[in-house]
């Protein structure tokens, strides 16, 4: 069973897929790795560290992926890369089908069965295989931290001889994983912190944190989240709602941190011009969206912009990745929690009746077959 580790090509991609860490327990296994040379560059793993760790460095893309049986990425391969790919081998990774399934449609052509790993089921037993979650967790520490570095002033309130500076004031807009993490940094640096999100179960979690809870509660807000835990899209009579009393919040703050996905979807705008028009001068907003087309309206990808009246949104690409050594191994470590469970007396077989591999393989046999891609109920 050989297991290989590509180079990421993708652009803004720091992270690598297994560290020597994970190596090493494959290794331990009865796996063979194929490393390719300076995977782990960006992340301060070494081609030596692998080596040390079990591993063979091959030097390109498909030299590395020649003769495997599983290809361990972060990010979907390139169209390019696709070639490299032959029939029966297995890929896991985040391959967003919604956004590129052309790129999904051509991995079932060629045979390759292609695994999406954040499409892995949110239940207690996949806590540790989320790559959504872990990735999400330092993002919304990363995303609190720049801010912090963009903004003009202290985070805290501080006593000082020469007078008293007040405490910024932090908001976070969806309380999921990487809002909470955005609650509990702030909250360390000493901001005043609110939140607010559509799923009522986050109220007393944004409580627990010591911030103060931001929401319509009606009954639509009551019903405002699926039972795999996602924030269900909301009428527009509700948004509207929202809208007026975030717009009011907003204004008297200091930053504000914007988390709001939706699976598939287009992320929602929660902030728009007029809103970050009514801010102070100063005033920072971070787009945690910016990827799926941003919660912020204004925001640009990849890109820091200052607005006329002098709030600067950041719009950072692949955030996680700013944490590069931290985000690999947190991803590595479910990849390896995942495909662990398969192995056995160094031979490697999926459980095809297993709930998590159901939930995350997209093709099989020459075909896509998930649910969410046929438009089958899932």
């Amino acid at each position: 069973m050989k297991i290989a580790i590509p180079r990421e090509t993708r652009e803004n991609e720091t992270r690598v897929a297994a560290v020597p860490e994970t190596v090493k327990k494959f290794v331990g296994l009865g796996a063979e790795v194929a490393v390719q040379s300076g995977a782990g560059d960006g992340a301060s793993f070494p081609d030596a560290a692998y080596e040390t760790a079990g591993a063979t460095i091959a030097k390109t893309f498909a030299a590395t992926l020649k003769g495997a049986d599983i290809v361990l990425k972060i990010l979907r391969p390139s169209e390019a890369e696709v070639k490299s790919f032959v029939k029966g081998q297995m890929l896991f990774c985040t391959m967003s089908p919604h956004s590129d399934r052309a790129l999904t449609d051509a991995l079932a052509e060629k045979g390759v069965e292609a695994f999406a790993m954040e499409f892995m089921p949110r239940i207690s037993r996949a806590q540790s295989m989320d790559v959504l979650s872990s990735q999400a967790n330092l993002a919304g520490y990363k995303a609190v931290i720049e801010a912090a570095n963009a903004y003009g002033r202290a985070m805290p309130q501080m006593m000082t001889a020469a007078g008293t500076i007040a405490p910024a004031k932090v908001f976070i807009m969806g309380v999921g994983v990487a809002g909470l993490q955005a609650i509990a940094t702030a909250r360390r640096l000493g901001a005043i912190v609110s939140a607010t999100d559509v799923r009522p179960a986050t109220e007393e979690q944004v409580a627990s944190l010591g911030a103060k809870f931001i929401a319509v509660k009606n009954e639509e807000f009551e019903q405002a989240q699926t039972a795999g835990g996602y924030a269900k899209e909301m009428s527009d009579d509700y948004k509207k709602q929202q809208a007026e009393l975030v717009a009011g919040h907003i204004a008297k703050q200091d930053m504000v941190i914007t988390t709001a996905l939706i699976p598939g979807r287009k992320a929602p705008i929660l902030v728009t011009k007029e809103m970050v028009a009514s801010m102070k001068p100063g005033s920072i907003l971070v787009d945690l969206a910016v990827e799926q087309g941003g919660n912020v309206e204004g925001a640009k990808f990849g890109e820091t912009v200052v607005t006329d009246n002098g709030v600067t949104i950041l719009g950072f690409a692949n955030l996680p990745g700013r944490l590069t050594a931290d985000a690999s191994a947190l991803y590595a470590r479910n990849h390896f929690n995942f495909l662990s469970p398969f192995f056995k007396d160094g031979a490697f077989a999926l459980d095809e009746e297993d709930e998590l591999v159901k939930g995350v393989r997209l093709t099989r046999d020459g075909a896509v077959i998930h649910p969410q891609l046929t438009g089958e109920k899932g």
